[in-house]
């Protein structure tokens, strides 16, 4: 099974810190591209960093400096540390598997194992 599960949403304020995390099969994290993805309401989802088999790490640059990509090798997970949250960073977020070339590393179509998503909600 290579479908991803999330954990970790929930509500903070602005400001905050919450760390997502995106279990995987066994063998994906070293062998697989994954990404986290977000989508707010009315919106298109959205990349918001990847961290690619070869162990490159990628971001959206509203989220440079603020959030973190990182293997948990403990746990077996990729985890999301988000820092310094804000109201804009609302939304579902997506962990998403797959193989897919350099370029569309960005490119949600380029991934096909996707997790049900999970909730961040920044508010006062």
């Amino acid at each position: 099974q290579v479908q991803p599960v999330e954990s970790g949403g929930g509500l903070v304020q602005p400001g905050g810190s919450l760390r997502l995390s995106c279990a995987a099969a066994e063998g994906s994290l070293s062998r697989r591209d994954m990404a986290w993805f977000r989508q707010a309401p009315g919106e298109d989802r959205e990349f918001v960093a990847a961290r690619r088999r070869d162990g490159h790490l990628y971001y959206r640059d509203s989220v440079k400096g603020r959030f973190t990509i990182y293997k948990d090798s403990s746990k077996n997970t990729i985890d999301l540390q988000m820092n310094g949250l804000k109201h804009e960073d609302m939304a579902v977020y997506f962990c998403a598997v797959g193989t897919v070339m350099l370029s569309r590393t960005r490119d949600a179509s380029g991934y096909y194992y996707w997790g049900q998503g999970t909730q961040v909600t920044v508010q006062n």
